[in-house]
């Protein structure tokens, strides 16, 4: 099970040129462990380039200060042939903005010093050709900063100004959403206002500004400075205005050349990893397959695990168990183990059956029983009689002593309905309404509207159904005493039968629920597609042992779950100790 290039992490760069005192391959391993790990990698290299950690300096490299006077020399030309506006005289950078020490030969310098920010024309719709590059923010995959599609003007036909952009300039998304997209241009384009086209100076590397936009201090600064409600952006001032640390343009080279060959060596260990857990998934998927379809095809019997698959199934999970700690060290596998178990439990492979439970058909009478007595004593109305099961809606074949049964047989379903704003308050008189999955807390509903209407009401122990919205299909346990529902909300009143084993019934066809929903602006499921569903009916005592086995192994998936995160918690931390000597 373990993957053929887990091992590779820890000396992932060694035969990388680094520094003695920084010893790169002592994060790799560290970063492919953790959750986070790889992208806190990326971000801690960007922080060791441009404080001067990354490559050696040359002390044979021109200084910044000459690359600074030959900067304003050319801004000087620029504004005489007309090419440039003169710019207003930026404030000297005073000490309390330098955040750390610099390099001999290094400068900080403020971003509008060394590139021309926002510097390309407007451009209108009627003035631009049909194959020319539109670059849009969502063309642009966030953190990477990969192109990940180039469409032609053409293709949008959009109408909206956009700005001109040339090959070589830095084109950087200003908005928060998309912060952290910062592109060099390859080719001539134009691109959407919200992208600023930035045109270094020459002596200033486009591939470097680019780094310096992405590095983490600049992110940090830029979130701090942000305006604007619903689309918060950064202003031109605040981005003229910021800080930046300029080494020689040697210098800079070296480090972009450094930059990318790091940048690459993440993304192959990014991809070794979802390789690694992908094959993990896949694995753990195939195992349950194979133990459901065991399962699903085995043959009834009255000895429990005693049936003609009980070879096969056990074969299955063996499997399971043999690699349990690498199956289980993901939690979408636990995900998927609790599915499993559910659909074991309702197919009665999770606990052996004992021959002296009354069987289902007998506890059938009871419930009958039991609903003529409700019916004269006016607590149930009287219902016509559910149609009998079809062979080809059975879906699996069940144990000896149980029966496949339609759900409308042996609950009472209330509907619920819809109250207008004047019919509930929020002051908490009357009784709880709910109207949603919105209200379920993690144990019990938590009201946030009350009404005197008791138009349809639930009371305390019964199934809370959503059947409207996108949550359908999400269960919950009224612990009110009474309480009205929305139309969102079916209530299930069981008859003698378990409620805990009705509960695990409906969480085990919560993705067939999905399906069913219909409609385009509420989807949602009617009272026949709960009703008339077909039930796996176990005897009465083997219901209850299911339950006290399903909290047993629930709780055995909430404790995987638990060394999951203290494990991710564990290697984080180890990477932030690491990264804290820095």
């Amino acid at each position: 099970m373990n993957h053929p290039y887990d091992n590779r992490a820890n000396s992932f760069v060694d035969e990388m040129e680094v520094t003695p005192a920084w010893p790169l391959e002592r994060y790799f391993g560290a970063a492919f462990a953790a959750p986070d790990g790889i992208k806190k990698l990326r971000e801690l290299i960007l922080t060791l380039a441009m404080r001067g950690k990354l490559v050696p300096q040359d002390p044979n490299d021109p200084p910044a200060s000459d690359l600074l006077k030959a900067i304003e020399a050319e801004r000087q030309r620029l504004v005489k042939e007309g090419k440039i506006k003169v710019a207003e005289q930026l404030s000297p950078i005073k000490s309390e903005e330098v955040p750390y020490e610099l390099p001999q030969g290094w400068e900080w310098v403020r971003l509008g010093e060394v590139a021309n920010y926002n510097g390309r024309k407007n451009i209108g719709s009627d003035e631009i050709l049909p194959n020319t590059w539109l670059l849009d923010l969502e063309d642009v995959e966030k953190d990477t900063s990969r192109v990940i599609y180039r469409a032609k003007f053409s293709e949008r036909q959009s109408k909206s100004t956009k700005s001109i952009f040339k090959k070589g300039d830095v084109l950087y998304g200003k908005l928060r959403p998309y912060l952290n997209k910062v592109v060099v241009a390859d080719s001539d384009g134009i691109c959407t206002t919200e992208i600023v086209p930035i045109i270094p100076y020459g002596g200033i590397d486009s591939e470097f500004l680019k780094w310096l936009l992405k590095r983490p201090m600049f992110l940090a600064h830029v979130n701090s400075l942000m305006y604007g409600v619903k689309m918060p952006r950064l202003g031109t001032y605040d981005a003229v205005m910021s800080i930046h640390p300029l080494p020689p343009f040697t210098e800079q080279r070296r480090i972009v050349a450094k930059i990318d060959q790091l940048m690459a060596r993440c993304d192959e260990l990014e991809r070794l990893r979802n390789e690694r857990e992908q094959k993990r998934r896949v694995v753990h998927i195939a195992a349950l397959k194979r133990l459901l379809d065991v399962a699903s095809s085995s043959p009834r019997g009255s000895g429990g695990w005693g049936y003609a698959g009980e070879e096969a199934f056990s074969d299955a999970w063996q499997f399971i168990t043999r690699h349990f700690s690498e199956l289980y060290s993901i939690k979408e596998n636990v995900t998927e183990l609790r599915k499993a178990i559910l659909q074991l439990a309702v197919m009665g492979k999770l606990v052996p059956q004992v021959p002296n439970d009354p069987p289902a058909s007998e506890l059938l009478k009871a419930i009958e029983a039991e609903k003529q007595r409700l019916v004269k004593e006016g607590k149930i109305k009287a219902t016509k009689p559910l149609p009998a099961i079809k062979p080809e809606e059975v879906p699996y074949e069940l144990p000896e002593g149980w029966e496949w049964v339609r759900l409308g047989k042996m609950i009472k379903l209330i509907s619920g309905q819809h109250l207008i704003p004047n019919e509930y308050n929020e002051k908490g008189e009357g009784i709880p309404y709910y109207t949603g999955p919105a209200d379920f807390g993690s144990c019990n509903p938590i009201s946030t509207r009350w009404t005197y209407i008791e138009r349809a009401v639930a009371i305390k122990g019964d199934i809370l159904l959503t059947v409207k919205g996108a949550g359908v299909g999400k269960t919950n346990v009224l612990a009110d005493s009474k309480a009205a529902i929305s139309r969102q909300l079916m209530a299930l009143r069981t008859i003698k039968i378990s409620k805990e084993f009705l509960l695990v019934f409906l969480k085990s066809i919560f993705n067939e629920l999905q399906a069913l929903s219909v409609g385009i602006a509420i989807p949602g499921i009617g009272r026949d597609d709960v009703l008339l569903r077909v039930f796996p009916l176990p005897p009465l005592p083997e219901q209850r042992r299911i339950v006290a086995k399903i909290d047993q192994l629930m709780a055995l998936c909430d404790m995987l779950e638990q060394q999951i995160d203290a494990a991710s918690n564990k290697q984080t931390a180890l990477l932030n100790a690491l990264m804290a000597q820095v």
